[in-house]
């Protein structure tokens, strides 16, 4: 084993079709490997866990019992194999993503004497949604990882500005990194979706990308969509995601007799072209860190409709780059997307504005590049103490 490499194991609970995992399998891509020896500890299901093992120079150790439910004994098990995959492997930076593998990663990181422990913040694991006592317990568990950590990267000033009011972490403690997208991909594709599902041409379509589980609030797109058909008859939608909550959210597209109008796409890997298929972006997120798929659609060039939750404010000018509502507010999101329908030229004059408005920011080069400059500096820091003391 070559030892002037520098040896990063990245931790995430699994590999699914998420804006977090989306993100580190994209900085994995891009880091320089032969500075970095590159390790993955994950679940050893996912969409995207073939993609991962498609990466070349990356290590996979798929977990045999790490996953996303509370389970204490097989947390347990995944903390010890992880504990002895770090030990085993001279770990030097251990990088923790996602809530569960947050936890669980900077324990084991601390109890094996890591020099570096870093964790990213998609959006923190406490919300208003959520009844007081786990909110507060999710909040002292944040507390006594962030005293394990080196560092914290936030995706958004909005989940710094909740960490530090939270009383997680001192302000020298966190980093702030934005989400990074390859612009080159979402250019305007040859052939979109549209011929495979069905939809003219000349057909008005709102879609969005979301989980079907209560953060994203699915239910609430199809209750705007009920509304928007209403005004404007004839509109498509379509939501690409899948999740606990696709059963009710079937039942909802029933109860409102809008079988001819709404399609549930299911996950799809095709992004990019589903977002060039569609007219407008609706998201209807309770609560968010900083939600990729909506950086996605503005890349593209689409005007976004969308709650006004975590960093979504960071990045969207209200009637300017697009439109900001209070979640659950149903038709004030319908008012807004009628509005961007019956108004072509309003329409294009917001996506290019959003699109114009990300800039270099955004861009997947510079995440990794800020990302290594945090390595690097942090590595530094560490000899340089360690030829200190005596």
């Amino acid at each position: 084993m070559d030892k002037s490499k520098i040896n990063i194991l990245y931790v995430i609970t699994k590999l699914e079709l998420g804006g977090a995992q989306k993100q580190l399998l994209s900085l994995i891509c891009r880091l320089d490997k032969d500075r970095y020896r590159l390790f993955l500890f994950t679940a050893k299901k996912g969409q995207l866990f073939e993609d991962a093992l498609s990466i070349k120079g990356l290590k996979i150790e798929p977990s045999l019992f790490l996953e996303r439910p509370l389970n204490f004994i097989k947390d347990l098990l995944a903390f010890i194999e992880l504990y002895f995959f770090i030990r085993k492997n001279n770990i030097d930076i251990v990088h923790t993503h996602s809530s569960k593998a947050g936890i669980l990663g900077r324990l084991a990181a601390k109890l094996a004497r890591v020099r570096i422990v870093i964790h990213t913040v998609h959006g923190w694991s406490f919300n208003d949604f959520q009844p007081a006592f786990t909110k507060i317990i999710f909040i002292m568990l944040e507390r006594l990882c962030a005293g394990l950590s080196d560092k914290i990267i936030v995706v958004s000033g909005c989940d710094l500005k909740s960490g530090l009011a939270n009383g997680i972490g001192l302000p020298g403690k966190y980093a702030l990194i934005n989400y990074g997208i390859d612009y080159q991909d979402f250019r305007p594709a040859n052939k979109g979706i549209r011929e495979e599902l069905g939809i003219a041409s000349d057909e008005l379509v709102v879609g969005s990308i979301a989980c079907l589980k209560p953060q994203k609030s699915p239910l609430d797109f199809i209750r705007i969509a009920s509304l928007v058909n209403q005004a404007c008859p004839g509109t498509k939608f379509i939501l690409a995601g899948d999740g606990i909550l696709r059963r009710k959210t079937e039942a909802a597209i029933s109860k409102l007799k809008l079988e001819k109008q709404v399609i549930l796409l299911g996950w799809r890997r095709d992004i990019a072209k589903f977002l060039h298929s569609i007219d407008i972006f609706v998201l209807t997120s309770l609560w968010e860190g900083m939600p990729i798929s909506l950086l996605e659609a503005m890349a593209a060039g689409l005007p976004a409709v969308v709650t006004d939750t975590g960093g979504v404010r960071e990045i969207i000018s209200n009637g300017d780059t697009g439109f900001l509502v209070e979640p659950h507010n149903i038709s004030v999101m319908a008012e807004k997307t009628i509005a961007l329908l019956k108004d072509s030229k309003q329409r294009e004059l917001i996506g290019e504005r959003g699109r114009d408005s990300l800039g270099a920011d955004f861009a997947v080069e510079k995440m990794t590049a800020t990302t290594t400059c945090l390595y690097e500096a942090l590595l530094k820091l560490k000899e340089d103490k360690r030829l200190i003391v005596p």
